[in-house]
């Protein structure tokens, strides 16, 4: 899980020092996300990878204003999430039809092996489950358990109500759930617990 004090000191160091091991690092540790997020809205591999290089060219070129950001992540992610749709946006404009859909349907989803204890199989059960819930449940399940992201960021990402993430969290949890029980009923398995 990515460490908002973590990423504040790495943000410092860069703002106050123009720190480039800092940056490098902050680099490694958000990256990949991010750009599996501008993913998730843009469809296209390509400009995510140019949308989360313009953040990031951003980040060293605004440095002097780092240290005011009180929730690094939400930061992030919401400046990939408002330049991606900016994105379509004007794609939309340029074309005159209507974007994709941009709920996620991120690559994967990890587990703590040592907590669960999953087969291959068991996992692959898991996945299918999580890319079968409905397009706004299942961004909001990864969000929150890849992610890390807490309740209440990823309501002010999205622009829903923590009681809306806590009941799509919910029926997540429920169908995933379900799908687990069908799938090793009879077996000596004790049942899963997909709660962090």
């Amino acid at each position: 899980m990515l460490e908002n004090d973590h990423i504040k000191r790495l943000l410092s160091a860069i703002a106050l020092y123009n720190d480039q091991v800092a940056y490098k690092e902050l680099f490694v540790l958000l990256h990949s996300r991010l750009k599996q997020f501008a993913y998730s809205i843009l469809k296209s591999g390509e400009e995510a990878e140019e949308l989360v290089s313009d953040v990031f060219i951003g980040i060293w070129q605004k440095k002097d204003r780092l240290t005011s950001i009180e929730s690094p992540r939400l930061y992030f992610y919401t400046t990939v999430k408002n330049l991606a749709c900016n994105r379509l946006n004007k794609q939309k404009r340029q074309v005159n039809g209507s974007p994709e859909e941009w709920l996620v349907q991120m690559n994967s989803i990890y587990f703590n092996p040592e907590e669960l204890m999953i087969t291959e199989e068991m996992m692959r059960q898991i996945k299918k489950a999580v890319n079968e819930l409905p397009p706004r449940c299942r961004l909001i399940f990864k969000l929150i358990k890849e992610d890390g992201l807490k309740y209440r960021e990823v309501a002010e990402l999205l622009q829903l109500s923590v009681k809306t993430v806590e009941a799509q969290m919910a029926i997540g949890l429920r169908r995933i759930a379900r799908c687990m029980h069908f799938e090793v009923k009879g077996s000596p398995l004790p049942q899963l617990s997909l709660k962090k």
